[in-house]
C-alpha cells in the first residue's frame, strides 16, 4: 500500500531516489517500474535483503524499464553515508516519529538532497495516533515504537528550520485507522483475534486486488480519518 504519490514527488524515469528506512520496499518497487536509480536505506540488513532479492526478480521478468536500478544501504537517517547533492528525491515515510534527534535527521535529508530536489515525509496524522496512544500502552512502548505524536505545524516548523519548503499535502490510509484501533482494543499482539484477522483478509485483499469501490471509499475517507499526513517539500535552489 503506497503512501507517496510519485507525480506530487515529481519523480520521473532517471532520476536519482533515497528511500530511507524503506521497511519491506513499497516504495522501491514503485519507482523501479518508473526506472529510476533506487538506493533503498534501512537499519534492518534482513530486510534490505528481501528487498534486493525482489528487485533482482524484477529485473528478470523485465518489469524495470532501461535506466532503472536498485542498490541496498545500512544507513543510520542521524549520519546517512552518502555524499552532498547525492539525490534527486528523498522518501522518508514513517520513519521520523521513531527518531529521537528528528531534527538532526531532517538536516542529514538536506544535506544529501540536491538544491531543487524534492521531499515526501509521512508521520502519523495527529488524531488517529492520540486514540491509539489512549487505547493502549503497547502501541507506542515497545523497543523501536513511536517517540511522540506530531502536530501537522510541529512537523512543518521543524523541516522548515531545516531549510525545507512545502508545496503539497494529503492524508493516507484511512482504513489503517481502524486496523490499528481494533490492535489497540485487543491487544497490539493479538493477531488472532476474529475481528482482527478478518480486517486484516479485507485490508490483504485490498491491497493486492486493488477493488474500485474499496479505493473509492478510503480516498473519500481520508481526508478525516486518514492514518497519515504526507508532506511534498523542495529544497531551494542555490
Amino acid at each position: 500500500m503506497l503512501t507517496v504519490r510519485s507525480s506530487l514527488l515529481e519523480m520521473k524515469s532517471g532520476d536519482r531516489l533515497l528511500d530511507l528506512g524503506c521497511g519491506a520496499g513499497r516504495h522501491v518497487f514503485q519507482a523501479l517500474r518508473a526506472g529510476v536509480v533506487v538506493v533503498a536505506a534501512d537499519l534492518d540488513d534482513a530486510a534490505l535483503k528481501d528487498v534486493a532479492g525482489m528487485a533482482f526478480a524484477m529485473k528478470a521478468e523485465g518489469e524495470i524499464p532501461a535506466g532503472g536500478s536498485a542498490s541496498a544501504a545500512v544507513a543510520n537517517a542521524l549520519n546517512l553515508p552518502f555524499h552532498d547533492g547525492s539525490f534527486d528525491r528523498v522518501i522518508a515515510s514513517e520513519i521520523l516519529e521513531h527518531i529521537n534527534l528528528d531534527e538532526r535527521s531532517m538536516a542529514e535529508i538536506w544535506r544529501v538532497l540536491r538544491p531543487g530536489g524534492t521531499l515526501a515525509v509521512s508521520v502519523p496524522r495527529t488524531w488517529p495516533e492520540v486514540v491509539c496512544w489512549a487505547l493502549s500502552h503497547e502501541y507506542h512502548s515497545n523497543d523501536g515504537g513511536h517517540l511522540r505524536i506530531y502536530r501537522r505545524s510541529q512537523l512543518l516548523r521543524r523541516l522548515r528550520r531545516a531549510g525545507f519548503q512545502a508545496y503539497a499535502t494529503h492524508h493516507a490510509h484511512a482504513l489503517h485507522s481502524i486496523f490499528w484501533w481494533l490492535k489497540c482494543l485487543v491487544g497490539v499482539d493479538n493477531d488472532e483475534h476474529p475481528i482482527v484477522r478478518a480486517y486484516h483478509r479485507m485490508l490483504v485483499w485490498d491491497i493486492l486486488k486493488g477493488p474500485r469501490p474499496l479505493r473509492l471509499l478510503e480516498s473519500g475517507l481520508n481526508p478525516v480519518l486518514g492514518k497519515s499526513i504526507v508532506l511534498y517539500l523542495r529544497k531551494p535552489d542555490e
